[in-house]
């Protein structure tokens, strides 16, 4: 059967990932609600079978094979969008206390209806990841944090690493060469009071390259940062160069 799920299932094990027979069928459920959501609402622009599972479940679980979580970490997914990584992580890490952060209440709407169909549990955030980290209950709250936004890598430091407890980490989803981005974004980094803890770049089963960035929090957080979100996109933390 070349549905989304078998396929994943066929891709993971040849990525040394193990997804049972009932997570199989968690992933089946997963295709067939963000195909029959997609029709209604955009949720993604990769609906066939293949896309989806390499690009969004392979992609997502990936994660696990250069970095576990503690066991029953809190996580935040932030722009979460279809769900994406959280909960395919979720789904392979049931013990994973998962929160799933958006600013566009459709999606939420349609992960409300996805996490009751598969009977998980995680949080739904309406909100910006710029506002959510100046709340007591979630800045610093978390052992592990990931994105897959398309934004540039200092601003996606600024959304993402305030959200870090002492010792958390930060998985940036992001393409095959990342080095000019690590670049841009070491003064955002050292600001934040995190650290680059290791990069790995690999290939999906079609040939499209991945990196995979994963910062640690090492020091203080400092109180002004995340700034408001105009800020952020117009003057991403960059030093500036001298004359």
């Amino acid at each position: 059967m070349n549905d989304a799920a078998s396929l994943f299932s066929s891709y993971s094990r040849s990525c040394e990932i193990s997804v049972s027979a009932e997570q199989e069928e968690e992933f089946r459920i997963y295709s067939r609600l963000l195909t029959e959501w997609n029709q209604k609402i955009n949720l993604t622009a990769v609906t066939d079978p293949e896309g989806i599972a390499e690009k969004h479940f392979l992609d997502s679980v990936l994660i696990l094979k250069y970095y576990t979580p503690p066991e029953g970490a809190k996580v935040i997914d932030v722009g979460t969008g279809a769900g994406f990584p959280g909960i395919p992580l979720k789904i392979l890490r049931p013990d994973l206390k998962l929160t799933l952060l958006d600013s566009l209440n459709k999606r939420l709407v349609f992960l409300d209806t996805l996490l009751k169909e598969l009977n998980i549990s995680a949080e739904l955030v309406h909100t910006r990841a710029e506002e959510a980290a100046r709340r007591r209950a979630y800045r610093r709250q978390f052992d592990f944090a990931a994105a897959r936004a398309v934004a540039s890598l200092p601003v996606l430091c600024e959304y993402c690493l305030p959200f870090l407890k002492q010792g958390g980490v930060f998985a940036a989803m992001k393409g095959p060469e990342p080095e000019a981005e690590l670049k841009s974004a070491e003064y955002a980094v050292h600001l934040l009071g995190c650290e680059l803890a290791e990069k790995e770049i690999y290939r999906l089963p079609s040939g499209d390259g991945r990196s995979l960035l994963l910062f640690r929090r090492t020091g203080p957080l400092p109180a002004a940062y995340p700034r408001h979100g105009s800020k952020i996109a117009k003057a991403p933390l960059q030093k500036e160069k001298k004359n």
